[in-house]
């Protein structure tokens, strides 16, 4: 998986769509080119066991890290290793969280440059990223942290990248988040037949710069090539 995705949902609506309550306090805004370290929301368990939708930024910080200069090389845990990981086991064991997504990049190298892909529901519909966070500092310098857990891409998406996200139905939002007694058998990947309702769109170059933002980076954009299956040399 790349280093971009979208999350333009409000606070009210995701805690509406994961059940949850809202303790974001406007801290949130719509980002449709989430970079490594930005502030984004996400939904965990609280103290009582019931679900809160927090502002956490991208990029895991386990609590024996010294500073925060780390956290942009952790924003994403393979799932193949991470239950052995020194810096992700405990969170994977006991901090567990849903990362609401609209969608999110990948790039593919072609003779003519680099093609981006934005990969969303063909319905609309919200994607919950597997993921992890950490409780991170204290004082000022407090902060929630996360990071992305990724599997083998397949299917169309393996054309476009190796790797993907690990996509949680909605069916299995509530056993990710809930303690489990083997927290690795939660590390499928999504059936087919669920993946299928996945677009694999292209889009425009602007969405490789970091400080562009809004809806037109995920708008679609005609390609000079008829599929992703004749691009070469991934990227």
């Amino acid at each position: 998986m790349c280093g971009r995705y979208a999350t333009t949902r409000s606070a009210g609506e995701l805690s509406a769509l994961f059940e949850s309550y809202d303790e974001t306090d406007g801290r949130l805004a719509p980002d449709h080119n989430v970079a490594p370290t930005d502030p984004v929301p996400l939904v965990r368990l609280g103290a009582e066991g019931h679900r809160v939708l927090s502002a956490a930024r991208w990029g895991f910080l386990p609590h024996w890290a010294r500073s925060a200069a780390g956290a942009a090389r952790m924003i994403n845990a393979r799932a193949e290793t991470i239950a052995t990981s020194r810096a992700y086991a405990g969170a994977f064991a006991r901090r567990r969280c849903l990362v609401p997504a609209d969608g999110w990049y990948e790039w593919v190298r072609t003779p003519t440059g680099r093609q981006a892909y934005y990969m969303t529901p063909v319905d609309g519909s919200v994607l919950a990223f597997a993921g992890i966070w950490s409780a991170w500092g204290s004082g000022a310098d407090a902060r929630l942290t996360f990071s992305v857990l990724t599997t083998a891409a397949v299917g169309e998406l393996a054309e476009v990248h190796d790797r993907m996200p690990l996509l949680l139905p909605h069916g299995r939002w509530a056993s990710w988040l809930a303690p489990a007694d083997d927290p690795a058998a939660l590390l499928a990947p999504p059936p087919p037949d669920w993946l299928a309702g996945l677009e694999v769109r292209p889009v425009g170059p602007a969405v490789g710069d970091v400080r562009n933002d809004g809806p037109h980076l995920t708008a679609r954009v005609p390609l000079a090539r008829p599929s992703i299956a004749e691009e070469v040399t991934l990227f």
